[in-house]
């Protein structure tokens, strides 16, 4: 007997290449409403995806007029969209650290660019890790946004291996919208880990909290890491 769920995965992904906002729009938002109308009642709390923000900490070597260009440029090419050079805040005497010294970059990505950026993200960039084996729920903060951290920048096939004289990483944050109140800690992360799913993420670990059969199981859980994490900073 023929898998209709193999039948239908093809389809999904071929829709999501073509115009992931369409198909996330009419398909997969009321898709979730439909599903989950007790967790989706209010349109307002279905996830969607807000903005990506890409930063990259250079540092000291920030202050050599030749390295900010060429990272600069980097993220141009990435991401299409040039990036704002973050500056320190005040001044940190034990790291060289002046007041307003300018130490990365920054590129916050909305609307079409944010969208054909996932897209290359989801089905181009992640086949280029070497030894890649998908990314893990437990990154999702809180608030239920998502932070990757990326070891090199040659994993993006636009960038001339030729061109690149450093290796270098940066974090890549996906900040996920939903109009719950800050207390429901648990659904958020419900939410975002439902909503990557749908996009197609490679979660490899999305079953992690299946061994809790109520939601209230997962808020105690929380609780517990918080207490702990507060003993732990009390002490130190």
């Amino acid at each position: 007997m023929i898998n209709q769920h193999l039948l239908g995965e093809p389809a999904e992904i071929n829709y999501l290449l073509e115009d992931i906002k369409e198909e996330y729009n009419e398909g997969i938002k009321l898709l979730l409403k439909r599903n989950n109308s007790f967790l989706f009642d209010n349109p307002h709390k279905i996830p969607k995806l807000e903005k990506i923000q890409i930063n990259r900490s250079l540092g000291l070597s920030a202050q050599n007029t030749n390295v900010l260009k060429t990272n600069v440029k980097e993220f141009i090419t990435i991401t299409g969209q040039k990036p704002i050079i973050t500056k320190s805040k005040k001044a940190i005497a034990g790291f060289k650290i002046r007041e307003n010294m300018e130490l990365g970059l920054c590129v916050t990505l909305r609307g079409k660019k944010m969208y054909a950026f996932l897209t290359k993200l989801i089905f181009f960039t992640f086949p280029q890790i070497r030894d890649f084996r998908g990314l893990s729920v437990r990154s999702f903060d809180k608030s239920g946004n998502y932070t990757i951290g990326f070891k090199e920048q040659l994993i993006f096939p636009e960038l001339d291996y030729d061109d690149i004289t450093q290796i270098q990483g940066f974090n890549v944050t996906f900040v996920i919208s939903s109009s719950l109140p800050k207390t429901k800690t648990t659904y958020k992360l419900i939410n975002g880990i439902v909503l990557f799913k749908f996009l197609r993420f490679p979660l490899v670990d999305s079953g992690y909290y299946k061994k809790y059969s109520e939601i209230s199981e997962m808020s105690e859980m929380w609780d517990k890491k918080k207490h702990l994490r507060r003993k732990r900073w009390s002490q130190e």
